[in-house]
């Protein structure tokens, strides 16, 4: 999942995106309200599967108030206006009843006034990610396989699954997805940040990993290579041979890049 943070105290925007991304989320920071204005008129209305046309390839916007270049009210407002839907968590250091109301009423989804415990701002986000823009239960399921993102623990089979923060948040994203072709410039947009690579065959990487935690018999889940294009988690009706169905197709990528730590 991805979240773009606008906070124009340095200190904290980068204490929030090293906490953030150590629990798997990938996190684009800006410092003025002028550049994220700019940020969201350049980035609507990316293409890729599993996007919405004139969405942002954001899952969550933290928010500050107070901003240089345009203030935290003014530039939620005018995302609503312009039919933005993406969860937004405004932050602010003014807890004044008025201006919660404001916030609200701008179109903010929460609020969260500083200082504030980061154990607190995580259940917030969760709880945001669980208010997407269709309803979704507390645990992602599909065949055999569980994921519960407040609680960080996904299942297989019955057993508990060993994942990186990086492969638990793209086996969520694909849960959420699932039955879709997911090209990889979107799984990019929406699991990594700016500061990454788009060139780099990463997703292939990560996919081949998850694929192969995935291929046990009886599990009713894999995930499928769509060439040209991306991937896919499907039911695995045949349950066969789901092992080696894909790996061609990323293996090579899987074994360049073994020497990567997992992110």
């Amino acid at each position: 999942m991805r979240i773009l943070v606008v906070e124009d105290a340095e200190k904290l925007a980068r204490a929030l995106k090293s906490g953030l991304e150590a629990e798997g989320y990938a996190v684009d920071v800006l410092f003025d309200g002028g550049a994220a204005r700019r940020r969201f008129a350049a980035r609507r209305g990316v293409p890729g599967a599993g996007g919405v046309e004139g969405q942002l390839p954001y899952d969550l916007l933290i928010l500050d108030v107070m901003l240089p270049g345009a203030d935290g009210f003014t530039l939620c407002k005018e995302l609503r206006e312009q039919g933005l839907t993406l969860p937004v968590l405004m932050l602010t250091a003014r807890d004044a009843t008025a201006d919660k109301v404001t916030g609200l009423d701008a179109g903010a989804d929460d609020y969260l006034v500083k200082p504030f415990a980061f154990e607190e701002l995580l259940a917030r986000i969760r709880t945001l990610l669980r208010r997407p823009r269709r309803a979704l239960p507390p645990v992602l399921a599909m065949g055999t396989l569980t994921l519960d993102p407040a609680a960080r623990v996904a299942r297989y089979c019955g057993e508990p699954m060993v994942l990186s923060p990086k492969e638990f948040s793209l086996l969520r994203l694909f849960l959420l997805h699932q039955g879709e072709v997911l090209s990889r410039d979107w799984i990019l947009d929406h699991a990594w940040d700016d500061e990454f690579d788009s060139f780099s065959n990463i997703v292939d990487v990560y996919a081949g990993r998850l694929r192969r935690k995935l291929a046990q018999p009886g599990g009713g889940v894999r995930l499928e290579t769509v060439r040209g294009t991306g991937y896919a988690l499907r039911a695995d009706e045949a349950d066969g041979g789901v092992a080696g169905r894909d790996e061609a197709d990323d293996g090579a990528a899987a074994g360049g890049e073994a020497g990567r730590p997992g992110g």
